[in-house]
């Protein structure tokens, strides 16, 4: 077990209890947490979909089961996780793109909000700009799709882990 972080705590089994949705407060407490900082977790079940969802802002996971079927994760951030640059196939040279001229704001949207409108701001580019994008969380398909649209891309987390920073340059056909 890994004790030396320092961890917030979250109970949402009131939450889960009475028939809400506990994933609103679990983001906002994620986003509250300071760097290096972790989240111990109480549910009523054991979290699988929102594993994946830590594990791309950076944090592993300890799970251990309670009495009565209830789970307490533990949260953990991971050491430079914003460190991390992803980029598409003929990206590795981003630093060499132009200033973006597009900028755009997504961390308040939902999925598939932020990549429906970044799909359609690239149709209002020229060839060779680049836009600027802030997303709430890495998006698993957006690279792939403008990859496919024959655009490139950079990504990562910034160092508050609390967004993921996307550039992109659009391409010559789409």
């Amino acid at each position: 077990m890994s004790t030396t972080a320092n961890f917030k705590e979250l109970d949402v089994r009131p939450i889960l209890r009475d028939g809400g949705e506990p994933f609103p407060a679990i983001m906002h407490a994620v986003q509250a947490l300071k760097p290096g900082e972790g989240l111990r977790l109480l549910a009523t079940f054991r979290p699988m979909p929102l594993l994946s969802v830590m594990a791309r802002r950076g944090y592993s996971a300890e799970l251990k089961e309670l009495d009565g079927g209830e789970w307490e994760v533990l949260f953990i951030p991971a050491p430079d996780i914003s460190a991390e640059v992803l980029h598409s196939i003929g990206a590795e040279e981003a630093a060499a793109w132009p200033d973006p001229l597009w900028r755009t704001d997504l961390t308040e949207q939902q999925p598939p909000a932020p990549m429906e409108k970044v799909l359609s701001l690239i149709e209002l580019m020229e060839p060779g700009e680049v836009l600027f994008a802030v997303f709430s969380e890495e998006s698993r398909f957006l690279g792939a799709e403008l990859e496919k649209r024959g655009h490139q891309w950079v990504g990562n987390l910034d160092a508050s882990k609390r967004a993921y920073r996307m550039l992109i340059r659009v391409g010559g056909e789409g």
